[in-house]
């Protein structure tokens, strides 16, 4: 049975149920996961995967699946207030990450980091250690682009769990990295697996992260797309179409109260 305090705390956006809780909470949870020996993924999910949801049922079952799905992105964060739920701010991979490794070392967590091009997996790692001193690496691989064999799917599960590690960081970006996790849930033995995508690169140095400023102003898209427009262009045109079908769930709870109130 999921922990009670989810039942009361997850809030539909789009048909997506977002826990919209403070980073706190959410290692909190993560440690009751692993002292009741469970096993949960977790969804960091932005405007856009909301919409790949809409665009790709596996990605929808995915995301529902998860033990929690995090706000990732100011559009969320919008979308809430138009909803009128409230929320702790947004719950990034990168930041998640860094506050996960701090925060994990005085229980001994151990990481496995599962993804990137060859050679970020690695350097992750090496970055995460040498910031966060007694930190635990369990391992650390990189997959191919294809898709993997049956065979090569079993080879890599075995390796993750002969080094039992309690979090599997999962950077292949969306929708890959949900549907990874779903078909892997009960295979990896692990507390959580959480899917960060860019926080890969952030943290390898292969991708420079936004400075705090203009994170805290919530305008990493801004500079994401400035410094790599051809990637990034697409997917922020999601972010109107977004808002636009947040306005309609809007326009649909205010009609059925009126409704409910009539009768």
């Amino acid at each position: 049975m999921e922990d009670q305090m989810f039942q009361t705390k997850q809030h539909d956006i789009l048909k997506i149920r977002f826990n919209l809780i403070a980073y706190e909470i959410v290692m909190k949870t993560i440690e009751r996961w692993r002292e009741a020996g469970r096993r949960r993924y977790v969804a960091i999910t932005n405007p856009h995967s909301v919409l790949l949801c809409h665009r790709d049922e596996q990605m929808f079952r995915a995301t529902l699946e998860a033990g929690m799905v995090l706000p990732d992105g100011v559009g969320i964060l919008l979308a809430a207030r138009l909803l009128g739920y409230r929320h702790y701010g947004r719950a990034t991979g990168p930041t998640l990450m860094l506050k996960l490794c701090d925060w994990g070392r005085k229980n001994g967590y151990r990481h496995f980091f599962y993804g990137g091009a060859e050679g970020v997996a690695a350097r992750l790692a090496a970055n995460l250690s040498n910031e966060f001193p007694g930190l635990k690496v369990a391992g650390a691989c990189f997959p191919p682009f294809r898709p993997l064999t049956d065979e090569e799917d079993r080879s890599m599960v075995e390796k993750i769990n002969s080094a039992k590690p309690d979090i599997v960081w999962v950077g292949l970006g969306a929708p890959k990295q949900e549907k990874w996790m779903a078909d892997h849930l009960g295979r990896i033995k692990a507390t959580v697996m959480i899917g960060v995508g860019a926080a890969f690169d952030f943290h390898s140095g292969n991708i420079k992260w936004a400075p705090a400023l203009i994170r805290r102003l919530g305008l990493e898209w801004a500079y994401r797309l400035a410094q790599n427009p051809k990637r990034m262009w697409r997917r922020n045109l999601d972010s109107p179409l977004f808002l636009s079908k947040v306005m309609g769930q809007r326009l649909s709870n205010i009609l059925r109260r009126e409704s409910q109130a009539v009768h």
